[in-house]
C-alpha cells in the first residue's frame, strides 16, 4: 500500500543573506565579493560635482531671444506623412502666426516627395520654389568651396527644414544645393501656396511682411548696445545685460533601495569580512550605475535630453568618422571628453583605420585611452543603442569656471557614506533581520548651451545593445 503525503513546501524567499551564503566568507583564503555590473563610470569621475544645499540647484542665464529654429513633428497614416500645424510655428517667418486654422491651411497645402540616394533636391543657383520639412532619412547640404572645389556644408535629418526664405513672398535663388543620402521622405510647401494665402489671408500677410528686428548675437542672447573704434566726443549707448525671468531650476534625484542583513548573519559570520559592509559596498555600486544611467538618460534632466537642438548635429554618412568628431568638437571650446558607447568607439575605430589614421592615445587619470584632437573618447555602456543600431556621441566641457556641464549633489547628509550616499538604520523587524535605507542624490546641469553637443544617428554594426 502506498501512502500519499501533502506536500508541504511553502517555503518562501529569503528576505536577507542565508547563513549558509555567509559563511562562505567566513572560512579559507578569500576574496570579498565580486560584481559583474560594475563599469568604469567615467561619466561619474569626470564630472566636476557641485553643492545644491536644499535640495535645488538654479541656473541664471542672459535672456535667450527664440527664433524658431526647432524641428518640426509630423504624423503619418500608412505611407502618407503629414505636418504637425502647430509645429510650424518652429519656422521663424510663422512664430508670430496664432490662427491654428492657417497653420492647419498650410500644412494641408505640403506635397509629399521621396527622393532615392544620391538624387539631387536642389541645385545652387537655381531658383527657390519651395520650403522643405525633411520627415524621414539624411540629405547633405552641399556647396562650393574657396576655390571651386565641390564641399559639404552640413547634414539635414528628421525634423529639419530648409528654403524657409521662400516665405516672404520673394524670388530667390538657392545659395546651397542638397542631396540625399538615404531614402528620404520630405514635404515641400510651392511658393505659388504661400502668395495665394498671403492674398486671401491678413493674418498671414501680416505676420510673413512684419519686419525682423534681431536684437540677438549670435548665440542667440539679448545682445548688449556698444560702440567701439570711434574718436571724438561720440555718443554712448546705453545698454543693460537681461536675464531670463524664468531660470530653471534643477532638483536633486534620488535613487533608493532598502537593504536587509540578518542579525544572525552579521554576528557571527563576521571575520574576516564585515558582512555589512560588504552588503553596503555592492550595494552602493549598484547604487552609482543606475545614477550614472539616471544623469544620462532621464527624461528631466539627463544629458541626452538636455542637449540644445543647435548643438545635436547627425554623422555625415552613418558610421561616426574623424569628420564627424571634429565637427562636434568645433562647435564649442573646451571640450574636455567625447563619452560614447564601446561599440561606438569600436565603429569609430574601424572607420580611422579604413582612411589609416590612427588616433593618439590619451592619459586620464593614470589610464591610456583613446583620444581624438588631444581631447579624450570614454566609454560609457548607459548610452543607449537602438534596435536600427544606432546610438549618439556626447561631447562636453565640463565646470562651472567653464560654463560647462556640472553634477549637483548635497553632501554632509545624516549617516553619509559616501558624498551624496546615506545609509541610514531602520531597525530590526520580527524576524531579527535588520534594514538599512540606502540612498543617493544627484542632478546634472547644463550651465550654457553650447557646453554639451551631440553628435546623434551613430551607426554601428548590428542592432540592440544594452
Amino acid at each position: 500500500m502506498v501512502t500519499l503525503t501533502e506536500s508541504t513546501s511553502d517555503v518562501r524567499p529569503n528576505q536577507s543573506l542565508s547563513t549558509t551564503a555567509a559563511r562562505n566568507l567566513a572560512t579559507t583564503t578569500k576574496s570579498v565579493p565580486q560584481m559583474r555590473g560594475i563599469s568604469p563610470r567615467w561619466l561619474l569621475r569626470m564630472l566636476p560635482w557641485e553643492e545644491a544645499p536644499g535640495g535645488a540647484y538654479r541656473v541664471n542665464r542672459r535672456l535667450t531671444l527664440t527664433v524658431g529654429d526647432g524641428r518640426v513633428s509630423f504624423t503619418s497614416t500608412g505611407a502618407r506623412v503629414r505636418v504637425v500645424p502647430r509645429e510650424l510655428r518652429e519656422l521663424a517667418l510663422l512664430r508670430g502666426l496664432t490662427d491654428d486654422g492657417v497653420l492647419a491651411a498650410l500644412a494641408d497645402r505640403f506635397e509629399q516627395r521621396e527622393y532615392a540616394p544620391g538624387e539631387v533636391v536642389v541645385t545652387a543657383g537655381q531658383p527657390a520654389e519651395h520650403v522643405y520639412l525633411v520627415a524621414h532619412g539624411k540629405l547633405s547640404r552641399l556647396g562650393t568651396g574657396r576655390y571651386g572645389d565641390p564641399a559639404v556644408l552640413g547634414t539635414l535629418a528628421g525634423g529639419d527644414h530648409f528654403g524657409e526664405q521662400v516665405l516672404d513672398g520673394g524670388e530667390r535663388a538657392w545659395e546651397f544645393g542638397v542631396k540625399a543620402i538615404t531614402p528620404c521622405i520630405l514635404l515641400a510647401l510651392p511658393r505659388r501656396s504661400i502668395v495665394e494665402l498671403r492674398e486671401v489671408t491678413a493674418h498671414v500677410r501680416g505676420v510673413l511682411s512684419r519686419p525682423r528686428q534681431r536684437r540677438s548675437n549670435r548665440q542667440g542672447e539679448a545682445a548688449i548696445a556698444m560702440s567701439a573704434g570711434h574718436a571724438g566726443e561720440h555718443r554712448l549707448p546705453g545698454a543693460f545685460v537681461d536675464y531670463e525671468l524664468s531660470p530653471r531650476e534643477y532638483e536633486l534625484s534620488v535613487a533608493q533601495t532598502v537593504l536587509r542583513v540578518h542579525s544572525r548573519v552579521a554576528d557571527l559570520y563576521n571575520q574576516p569580512m564585515d558582512q555589512v559592509e560588504q552588503q553596503l559596498r555592492l550595494t552602493v555600486e549598484a547604487l552609482r550605475e543606475r545614477q550614472e544611467n539616471e544623469l544620462v538618460n532621464n527624461r528631466e534632466f539627463g544629458l541626452l535630453h538636455n542637449a540644445d537642438l543647435k548643438q545635436r548635429i547627425h554623422t555625415r554618412s552613418g558610421p561616426p568618422t574623424p569628420d564627424d568628431l571634429d565637427d562636434l568638437l568645433c562647435r564649442r571650446r573646451g571640450t574636455r571628453f567625447f563619452l560614447a558607447h564601446p561599440r561606438a568607439i569600436a565603429a569609430f575605430g574601424r572607420e580611422c583605420s579604413r582612411r589609416g589614421v590612427y588616433p593618439a592615445p590619451v592619459e586620464v587619470r593614470g589610464r591610456q585611452v583613446m583620444g581624438w584632437r588631444g581631447v579624450p573618447v570614454l566609454p560609457c555602456d548607459k548610452i543607449p543603442i537602438g534596435p536600427g543600431g544606432t546610438t549618439s556621441i556626447m561631447a562636453m566641457r565640463t565646470g562651472k569656471d567653464e560654463s560647462g556641464v556640472i553634477g549637483l549633489r548635497e553632501t554632509g547628509l545624516p549617516d553619509e557614506y559616501e558624498p551624496g550616499v546615506s545609509v541610514r538604520f531602520m531597525g530590526i523587524d520580527g524576524k531579527a533581520i535588520r534594514s538599512y535605507l540606502v540612498s543617493a542624490y544627484y542632478s546634472a546641469a547644463v550651465l550654457v548651451p553650447d557646453a554639451l553637443g551631440i553628435l546623434e544617428n551613430v551607426e554601428v554594426q548590428g542592432g540592440g545593445g544594452r
